[in-house]
Order: structure tokens, then C-alpha cells, then sequence
């Protein structure tokens, strides 16, 4: 199955989750200047509604152990079609260093090492997907504000680009990229997981490292993180919008 194909499917679990997109037609639906401007708006209500009604600092519901899921599904990608990814996968991605980029006064590049030395959260939490499933589970990982404390944001810094091993399309191109913005990178919950139900990350679920940011919803958990950068805009980033699904029509702000 292509990833086009993937993509059709997704818009239309988007229109069955909604209940305000028709079931034929989604790509032209969002490639459609219209259409844009509905999400846009749409993306503008949820966000204040959500801002009303919970601070920034709100946290996300969290779980018993006995809460837990018996299975944390693989939603997307289950192995990247990467050939330089599925090396590192072979190797137990020993050879894989995180880098951070962009607007900080100290770039650096991590091993999972130097990651897991830092300190770490826990927290049990559930995960929503658009496509109308949840599941519970508990992950680990180091608080992104950590890896701030390291690298030191410059005051310009509004939005953190979380980019992916994962090719979108099958020639290998067009990566899967992911960002939020700079107060829910603060977020106590916001953390870089490496750790899901005790143990470490499975490949199908984002190794050897994702996102979790609890207060939004599944395709904004980026999975397969390889760089981290930190910038004042989009606009110059793939198609301006601040992620894959992104620039395909769906929300930025995915609030829950």
C-alpha cells in the first residue's frame, strides 16, 4: 500500500471522526483554498476554546498501571523505509545521536546515552488518535525542557521542528515532520520518550526515540526523531504549515 493511498485513508477516518468533511473527494477538499481557510478557522476556535478552559500549564489526565492498555497499536509508520534508518535499526542504534539546531546558542548532538543520563519522567497517560481509537499506556523519557537547559533558546525561538525518519512518499522523500510551540515544550509532560510499558521503545512504535506531548492529539507524537530545531517561523519549512498532515490540511493545533 502506498503512502498516498495511507493518505486518502486518513482523510477519510478525518471525515468520519469530524462529521464535517464528505467521505469522497478529500484531497481535492484540502487542496482547496477554501477549504484551508475553514481548517484555519476551525484550528483558530479550538485553540482559544482550549486556552480558555485550561491553562497552558494544565496536565493531562494520568493512569494506574491497572489502566493500562494490552496493546499500544503501531497508527502509521511500523519501520521506516529508510535505508540509513534500518542500519541504525540493526546496530540496536548505537550509532544514533540526537541533534539540536536552530535558535539555541549551543547546538549540540546527543547519544541515547547522554539522553538517559539526564533527568527522566514517568508518566501513564492516553493516547488519542483522529482516526477514533485510544489506547493507555505508560512511557518514560526525558522532559524536552532539559534538553532546553542544555542548549539555551535564543529569545526569538517560538516554535520547536521535529524532524523524522520516516519518508512519507515511496521514492524515499518527503520526511515526516512534527512542531509545537515553545510553551508546550515547557510543558511538565512534554517529554522525549525512549521507554513504553517498562521496556525500550519498540521500532513500531517510534524508536529510538518520539515525542509525547499528552494535551494534543495522536499525530502530533512524533515518532523516529532524528533532529530538533528550534525557529521563529514555518515559512520556509516543507509546505509552511508546521508538519506533514499539516500541510495536507489538517489542524496545527490538535488540542485535547
Amino acid at each position: 500500500m502506498t503512502h498516498q493511498t495511507d493518505r486518502r485513508k486518513f482523510f477519510r477516518r478525518l471525515a468520519g471522526a469530524t462529521g464535517t468533511l464528505l467521505l469522497t473527494g478529500c484531497d481535492k477538499l484540502s487542496d482547496s483554498e477554501w477549504f484551508g481557510h475553514v481548517l484555519s478557522t476551525g484550528e483558530s476556535l479550538n485553540k482559544g476554546a482550549h486556552h480558555l478552559l485550561r491553562t497552558r500549564k494544565a496536565m493531562a489526565q494520568e493512569f494506574s498501571e491497572a489502566d493500562l492498555s494490552p496493546d499500544f497499536r503501531s497508527n502509521g509508520t511500523s519501520f521506516p523505509e529508510s535505508a540509513e534508518y534500518q542500519t541504525m535499526a540493526k546496530a540496536d542504534f548505537k550509532d544514533w545521536s540526537l541533534e539540536i539546531a536552530g535558535l539555541v546558542a549551543t547546538p549540540l548532538k546527543l547519544t541515547m546515552a547522554q539522553i538517559q543520563a539526564l533527568p527522566s519522567r514517568t508518566q501513564i497517560t492516553r493516547h488519542d488518535c483522529v482516526e477514533g481509537w485510544s489506547a493507555i499506556a505508560k512511557w518514560k523519557g526525558t522532559p524536552l525542557h532539559e534538553i532546553f537547559a542544555l542548549v539555551n533558546p535564543l529569545p526569538n525561538a517560538r516554535y520547536v521542528v521535529f524532524y523524522c525518519a520516516d519518508p512519507m512518499e515511496d521514492d524515499g522523500t518527503d520526511l515526516y515532520y512534527e512542531s509545537i510551540d515553545m510553551e508546550d515544550a515547557y510543558h511538565k509532560q512534554t517529554i522525549l520518550a525512549y521507554e513504553l510499558n517498562g521496556t525500550t521503545l519498540p521500532i513500531k512504535n517510534g524508536a529510538p526515540i518520539r515525542l509525547r506531548v499528552e494535551r494534543q492529539l495522536g499525530y502530533k507524537q512524533a515518532k523516529y526523531i532524528m533532529k530538533i530545531a528550534l525557529v521563529a517561523q514555518f515559512d520556509d519549512i516543507a509546505g509552511g504549515k508546521g508538519g506533514y498532515w499539516e500541510d495536507n490540511g489538517c489542524e496545527w493545533y490538535a488540542g485535547i
